[in-house]
């Protein structure tokens, strides 16, 4: 089912006004009658008249609905859709029609469709105050609102759990789809991003991991949940997309809020990248020394300071690499006497 537009005119306050306008002159015949006193069939009329006007305005007086910027209402007339109001304004539609939201109820966290509201307890403790009329409202809201999805714990490509949340900025696009194409939109968009999540995160390492292809192109890469976030999140932005089209829905963008290994490995996956930060450091080490000490020796040769042979030579390295790669500042000592 496809969205259909309700070209209807603004004209709430003109038919409020006229219905104000019956009132008081229903009011004043009333009246009138009965201190006039009008006897016989007429005085009857009047008064059946007047009274069944006040009892008919009551009946109008639903169809005025209220829009405000980015709203819409979605609208059954005796179970048909007939349209779709949308734009800021003061409307009448037929007072028959019903407008339709089952995710009325239904509040996603960190949403914009509510407003919220910090209240300090008696104890000093800040609970959150939702507006329920807002809530409760039959009004869809057109704006961009951003669900923040709960951290999950899912096992990457390597078996190690992680923990993962996201943050989903999305809008309704399509009102008539998000209602009748789905039970409830808002849900069913909070459990799609949990499945579109599980199936990107369980393609990838949390860091990278040699012979692990993430690109499904058979071949390995460097792809990773914590060195390739904005490609996971561009993936993870599509899947929910792709499942969420159906519902009306839209998905502006999606961001990773949250990314770590779970509680119970975490001291572990800690050593192991120290360890791996250590032997990264003293390769750099090793491989600067190495340069110097050959630098050093060419210098000599060049420059003819001395003449060393193969022993000399392997003495002066040894020395060098142990001044150069050890952890403490070196404590030279003087040999006065000769080397042999």
């Amino acid at each position: 089912m496809s969205e259909k537009i309700l070209q209807t005119k603004k004209n709430g306050m003109l038919v409020l006004l006229l219905i104000l306008l019956g009132y008081v002159v229903a009011i004043a015949a009333v009246v009138a009658d009965a201190l006039a006193g009008v006897p016989g069939i007429l005085g009857g009329v009047v008064m059946a008249l007047a009274i069944l006007y006040m009892v008919v305005g009551l009946f109008l007086l639903p169809g005025l609905k209220v829009l405000k910027p980015q709203e819409a209402l979605v609208l059954t007339l005796f179970g048909n859709y007939i349209g779709t109001l949308k734009g800021e304004g003061f409307y009448w539609v037929n007072p028959f029609c019903t407008a339709v939201n089952p995710a009325a109820g239904t509040h996603l966290s960190q949403s914009g469709d509510v407003q919220r509201s910090l209240v300090k307890t008696e104890g000093g403790n800040q609970q959150v105050q939702i507006n329920v009329g807002e809530l409760n409202s039959k009004k869809i809201s057109l704006k961009r609102m951003t669900l923040n999805n709960a951290r999950q714990k899912i096992n990457d490509c390597l078996g190690n759990p992680v923990e993962i949340g996201i943050a989903v900025i999305w809008q309704v696009k399509d009102t008539a789809k998000a209602v009748f194409n789905v039970d409830n939109y808002k849900e069913y968009l909070s459990l799609q991003c949990d499945s579109a999540l599980r199936n990107v995160v369980r393609i990838y390492p949390y860091d990278v991991a040699p012979n692990v292809d993430t690109t499904g192109d058979g071949k390995p890469d460097d792809g990773s949940l914590r060195g390739s976030s904005e490609v996971v999140a561009r993936r993870i932005k599509e899947e929910i997309q792709e499942k969420v089209e159906d519902a009306g829905l839209e998905i502006v963008d999606a961001r990773i809020t949250y990314l770590a290994y779970a509680p119970e490995i975490a001291a572990v996956m800690l050593q192991r990248q120290q360890a791996s930060a250590i032997i990264d450091a003293r390769k750099m080490i090793v491989d600067g020394a190495v340069g110097m000490v050959e630098m050093a020796l060419e210098r000599l040769n060049e420059n003819k300071v001395v003449e060393l042979d193969d022993e000399r030579k392997a003495a002066m390295v040894s020395n060098l690499l142990v001044v150069l790669c050890g952890n403490h500042d070196a404590q030279p000592i003087v040999n006065s006497g000769s080397l042999y």
